[in-house]
């Protein structure tokens, strides 16, 4: 959990980086702020929603791995009860 939060936060400083840097020298020639935060948002949400399918991925295929009607589902020692 904490990796994806450092590579969350890691592209919000890259992105705030780039839009400093991206200033040009001669006049006439803005940066279209509108586009870029457009841009950052779009990337984030790519991110957001690959890590949200990885997670659902990896709960449905636990619940499905270890539910109660599994054919090699058998209680632990731990539980007390013997088949």
């Amino acid at each position: 959990m904490r990796y994806m939060l450092g590579v969350v936060a890691l592209m919000v400083v890259v992105a705030t980086v780039n839009l400093s840097y991206a200033a040009t020298e001669e006049p006439g020639e803005y940066l279209d702020r509108r586009t870029e935060i457009w841009n950052l948002f779009f990337r984030m949400m790519v991110v957001a929603f690959t890590i949200g399918a990885v997670v659902s991925g990896t709960l449905i295929w636990l619940i499905w791995r270890f539910r109660e009607s599994h054919p090699k589902a058998k209680p632990t020692k731990y539980e007390g009860v013997d088949w």
